[in-house]
Formats: C-alpha cells, sequence, structure tokens
C-alpha cells in the first residue's frame, strides 16, 4: 500500500520522515515524580473538554493510557495554539520561553500542562523533530497572516496539524513509516477544514489562511471578504470557490483514510471517529450555502454520535496487522 504524493506534498513527506531516518532523536529526560502526574494529566483531560467536545468523545475510545496521552498532547496544542493569539508587547517573547520549556529535560512541577507534556513525550518517546516543527508551524502566525498559493498554505497547515497527527502516532502505534504520508494529508485536510470553517474569525485577527491566487480566480478579493463579514451578503463567486476548496479538502480526507489500516488496531477507531466527526463541518457549511461570515460551522453532539455506527463498521473492514508489525 502506498500513497501517490501530490507536487506541493513531496517537500512535507521528507520532513516527515527526517526523525526516522534520524533514529528518532528519542528524549531523554528525568520522569516527573508520580505525586505530580495524576493531576496533571487531570488538567489536560479539563482543557481537551473544555475546549474540543468532538475530540474528548473520539479519544474515549482509546485504552486508557493512550487516552490519557493524547489527551495532554491535545492540551499541549491548545495552549501553544493559544499563546500566538496573546495581544501584548510581550507575545514572542512568551511564546519563545514557552517554546524552550516545552523541549526542555527539566521539570516544570507547577505547569500541569508541561508536566503531562514531559511526560507524554517520553513514555511514547515522541520525536523532538515533531515538537519542533509543531512549535515553529504554530510561531509562523506570529508574522505571517496571508499566503499565496496552497503549496505555501500546506507548509503552515503540516506545521500546526501534520505534526499533531505524527505525534500523535507515537502514542497510538503505527505499523511502518509507510503510514507517515497518510498522517501528513489527514493533518492537511483537518487544518483546511478548521480555515475554511474560521474564516471570519481568522480575518478579525488580522489573518486570512485562503490562497490568493485561487481566490483570484474565482473572481474574489479581499473586499469580498470584508464585505461578507461586515453584511454577511455573498455571491455565486464565493459559493463557486467554496464548493472547490471542499472538494480537495474532501479528497484528502478519502484519499488519507487507508492510513487508518496502519495503526494500532486499538486506536483505529477514535482516530477515525475524529476525521469523520470533524469532516462533518464542511456538510455544514454546505448545508448553510457557505456561510462562514455569519455563523460558525459545526456538528451537533447527536449527528456526531450518529456518524458512529457507520464509523465502527468501516473500520472494521480494514485489515488487520499483526502486534509485532506495530512501532
Amino acid at each position: 500500500m502506498s500513497i501517490h504524493p501530490y507536487a506541493w506534498e513531496k517537500s512535507l513527506i521528507e520532513r516527515a520522515l527526517v526523525p526516522h531516518l534520524l533514529n528518532k532523536r528519542k528524549n531523554a529526560a528525568p520522569k516527573p515524580d508520580r505525586g505530580y502526574i495524576a493531576p496533571a494529566h487531570a488538567e489536560c483531560e479539563n482543557i481537551t473538554r473544555k475546549n474540543s467536545r468532538s475530540f474528548y468523545l473520539a479519544s474515549g475510545y482509546l485504552p486508557k493510557e493512550k487516552r490519557i496521552a493524547i489527551r495532554s498532547l491535545y492540551a499541549f496544542c491548545r495552549y501553544t495554539d493559544d499563546l500566538v493569539d496573546i495581544e501584548d508587547g510581550n507575545a514572542r517573547y512568551t511564546f519563545d520561553d514557552w517554546k524552550k520549556r516545552s523541549l526542555a529535560t527539566a521539570l516544570y512541577e507547577d505547569d500541569f500542562v508541561l508536566t503531562a507534556w514531559l511526560d507524554t513525550r517520553i513514555r511514547h518517546h515522541i520525536p523532538t523533530a515533531y515538537i519542533e516543527q509543531f512549535l515553529d508551524g504554530v510561531a509562523m502566525d506570529q508574522s505571517k497572516c496571508k499566503y499565496e498559493n496552497f503549496e505555501d498554505l500546506a507548509y503552515y497547515c503540516y506545521g500546526v496539524a501534520s505534526t499533531v497527527g505524527l505525534m500523535s502516532m507515537s502514542i497510538i502505534g503505527f505499523s511502518s513509516t509507510d503510514a507517515i504520508p497518510y498522517a501528513v494529508r489527514l493533518g492537511v485536510a483537518l487544518q483546511m477544514t478548521n480555515i475554511l470553517r474560521d474564516v471570519a474569525e481568522d480575518w478579525e485577527r488580522e489573518r486570512l489562511y485562503l490562497p490568493k491566487n485561487e481566490l483570484d480566480a474565482f473572481g474574489l478579493s479581499h473586499s469580498d471578504i470584508e464585505t461578507g463579514i461586515r453584511t454577511g451578503s455573498y455571491d455565486d463567486n464565493w459559493r463557486a470557490f467554496m464548493r472547490y476548496q471542499i472538494r480537495r479538502t474532501r479528497n484528502l480526507y478519502k484519499e488519507a483514510w487507508p492510513g487508518i489500516a496502519m495503526l494500532n488496531p486499538d486506536g483505529r477507531f477514535a482516530i477515525a471517529a475524529a476525521a469523520e466527526m470533524y469532516s462533518g463541518i464542511l456538510d455544514d457549511i454546505e448545508a448553510h450555502d457557505y456561510d462562514v461570515f455569519t455563523r460558525r460551522a459545526h456538528l451537533s453532539d447527536w449527528k456526531k454520535l450518529a456518524r458512529l455506527p457507520g464509523i465502527f463498521r468501516s473500520v472494521r473492514k480494514l485489515p488487520r496487522w499483526h502486534e509485532s508489525q506495530v512501532n
């Protein structure tokens, strides 16, 4: 089973393979005192539950140890992402300090997120290179707020989302490095879903992640987006543009699906559920005539639950891997 990379994807796959070519650069650090671990992970559970009901629900299907670890990874990523939105003169210094602490081998037992994160990255041998790539990806929001083409945007999506999937694979277990390109593609799909949902919210933060050359191709400009946000009005050019974006993103989800079969069986359903529930946001955007200006697309809890039986059946059809094949 192999993937045929798009031109924009080749350099991203090369970046994703680096940690494995370097034998993973495993973390070597003292483990946190056990008295700090439980409350630290409990705080990360709370952060996950409060910030992403979809991910909290999906990750609930993981075995306990992996569930705790994946939610600590989520809390670390959530906190990191929130830091770039701090609106004060010390934002860059604050983020740089967080980056240093996130990669340190020292214990920060006064910080629950960092304590749980240190325990998780050591216990599950999360490659340091992926952590660095993620932090650098998030830091892009401090300087680059517009993208000329999809290749540039995909690079950003890799940094803030594909890296999270690659770190998750260390927690869940995977059969071989053949799984890596699928994780890269799924990460781009997930982040593109975020981007399409959050056009108005990002614009308020003076960010626009929609590729300029693709907006141009559909006869759209930044002023059209500003008008849509200010008045709630948009035209068929916007609808056509969004149909194109959603079609490409859906294809990425579909093409990433075979990678689920390369995960440890006890983690497949959780990852499949997270991806399928998140892709439902695209359905909601369509159902509301591509209006991402006056509302935030979402999937209701009952719609998420309604998808689970179909996801379970699809996962059951995936080929089995012998445990000796799983990293």
